[in-house]
């Protein structure tokens, strides 16, 4: 617990060390900020325009729709916020900068995770949260403290499960040998499908959400919180999902630096 601790409070010092450089050009961080912002209440604005000609997608009612869209927007802002260095992986790997991160004492994967910090995941985190406790107060659930502490337990193995996924898929950069990661690109961009009800999808889409598995941000820890049948019994297994996605990425990872052997020049 102790060298967990002693982490954890190195990759804090990490995170507020770019924070600080980031506030050395305010306007840029601002509007990336307010873009951020327009991005969401785009997707918002979908969704009420889609529950203004329809009451319902399936068994789906509005708030319990947009509680999925928010807990996908939570996930996205703090994997930004926190966890924006692993879509620098692939720049590291081409350009030889993972030399570096490998002859210090802190593990590599922790390094590249926390060198770098996206400001836009503030506003989604914040944004994710609002659109979260105004669900609240409109989905048929008694919140009691049971159920309450099973919502953020499954918020933040929903948080695990995007930021296995996004570490896993820019992982893909060891052996792609390419300054851009393209399939991580690609999943994330697959990500978008997840903020709403998988069962709007064909079947083949709804078993790349689920094999990925995107599906497990958003879609089924909420089907475990609202009882939604047998997608609320997967649902309640996200948690020990969220645990097999964080060993698997960072074993893929470990794997993908077993492979690395420098640039040379």
């Amino acid at each position: 617990m102790r060298e967990a601790a002693a982490l954890a409070r190195i990759y804090l010092r990490m995170l507020l060390g770019y924070v600080r450089a980031v506030l050395e050009y305010r306007t840029d961080a601002l509007i990336l900020v307010l873009a951020s912002v327009l991005t969401q209440l785009a997707g918002i604005v979908f969704l009420t325009t889609v529950f203004a000609q329809v009451p319902a997608l399936g068994d789906w009612q509005r708030w319990e729709v947009i509680w999925i869209f928010a807990m996908v927007v939570l996930a996205e802002g703090i994997g930004s916020l926190c966890f924006e260095g692993t879509w620098h992986l692939a720049l590291y790997i081409n350009l030889g900068g993972l030399d570096y991160l490998m002859v210090r004492p802190y593990p590599v994967a922790l390094q590249v995770m926390g060198s770098t910090l996206g400001p836009n995941g503030f506003s989604n985190a914040v944004l994710g949260l609002a659109l979260l406790g105004v669900a609240a107060t409109r989905v048929d659930v008694d919140w009691g403290p049971v159920t309450v502490g099973w919502a953020v337990l499954l918020m933040l193995s929903g948080v695990l499960v995007k930021l296995a996924i996004s570490l896993a898929s820019n992982t893909t950069a060891f052996w792609l040998r390419s300054p851009s990661s393209s399939p991580a690109g690609t999943v994330h961009t697959l990500g978008d499908l997840a903020r709403y009800p998988i069962t709007v999808y064909s079947t083949g889409v709804r078993a790349v959400l689920v094999v990925i598995p995107l599906a497990f941000v958003g879609y089924f820890p909420a089907a475990s919180l609202f009882g939604k049948g047998t997608a609320g019994t997967i649902g309640a297994f996200t948690p020990l999902v969220a645990a097999a996605c964080i060993a698997g990425a960072w074993a893929y990872f470990r794997a993908g630096m077993r492979r690395y052997d420098s640039v040379g020049n």
